[in-house]
């Protein structure tokens, strides 16, 4: 894809954070085309989370901004975030072990809620409307995800491949222009990842704007239009999967040798 023919989706400009007297961020700028699909990779404590937690409203920048579809949301608080169209599945899956699979998907549904806490508490039309609405939604989900027959399962007693996808369903509960996967397919077995392969190419081609922090580099390598690198908080290249490969740079700071093989 030529990516002079699309329009920027997110774009930022000069991100940094510091925590205490570490410089986890140093100026990070790089920008995302609609529809696209980008993963981030670079060594542990690259900076990678940190990015993430910025662009969705965990953390505030000390410096830079952060665009969405031309609005600045650097500093704007979590919820404002995701209610403006941005979802995560998070890497170590936060899920509520005390409720079911559905109950899990429609956590995420309620971003968008519009029935207030005492509506809800009287269940009143208008909220019990809204739940079966809810309901659906993340029926739904669940079905893209293959795992609309555990929706009553307890979360608890499900393996981590299909937890994860349960955190993916969450994440399209909130209805997201733009997904946010941290290491999608670590623990995840070969037949596991090819089948969450299908489903990113699917959601990309429904309009999703997708972004995916993680390691496994044949995942990375195989599906991505652009990989950006981070390393000791600054992007030390960004380009096509081959480009990558091929970058001395890269090499040098995380991919290894090997990687020239593939």
């Amino acid at each position: 894809m030529n990516g002079s023919s699309r329009p920027e989706f997110l774009k930022a400009e000069g991100v940094s954070k510091h925590f205490g007297g570490i410089l986890a961020l140093n100026g990070v700028s790089f920008s995302l085309e609609p529809g696209s699909i980008t993963s981030l990779i670079g060594p542990n404590g690259a900076g990678k989370t940190t990015l993430i937690n910025v662009i969705t409203g965990l953390y505030q920048p000390d410096r830079g901004r952060i665009h969405l579809k031309g609005r600045d949301i650097a500093g704007l608080p979590a919820h404002e975030i995701a209610c403006l169209g941005i979802g995560r599945a998070f890497q170590l899956e936060e899920l509520f072990g005390s409720l079911s699979v559905l109950e899990n998907v429609m956590v995420g549904c309620h971003v968008r809620s519009r029935s207030g806490m005492l509506s809800c508490g009287l269940s009143l039309p208008s909220a019990r409307r809204e739940e079966r609405k809810e309901r659906e939604i993340a029926l739904a989900n669940l079905q893209l995800m293959g795992l609309a027959e555990k929706a009553g399962d307890a979360v608890s007693k499900l393996p981590l491949g299909e937890r994860k996808l349960v955190g993916v369903a969450r994440a399209l509960s909130m209805d997201p222009q733009f997904l946010m996967l941290d290491e999608p397919v670590g623990g995840l077995a070969a037949h596991e990842i090819n089948k969450l392969v299908d489903l990113i190419y699917g959601l990309q081609s429904g309009g999703l704007t997708i972004f995916i922090v993680e390691h496994n580099m044949p995942f990375v390598m195989s599906l991505s239009e652009k990989v950006l690198v981070l390393d000791g908080g600054s992007l030390i290249a960004e380009g096509m999967p081959d480009e990558i490969k091929r970058n001395e740079d890269v090499i040098k700071a995380y991919l290894g040798e090997e990687i020239r093989g593939e």
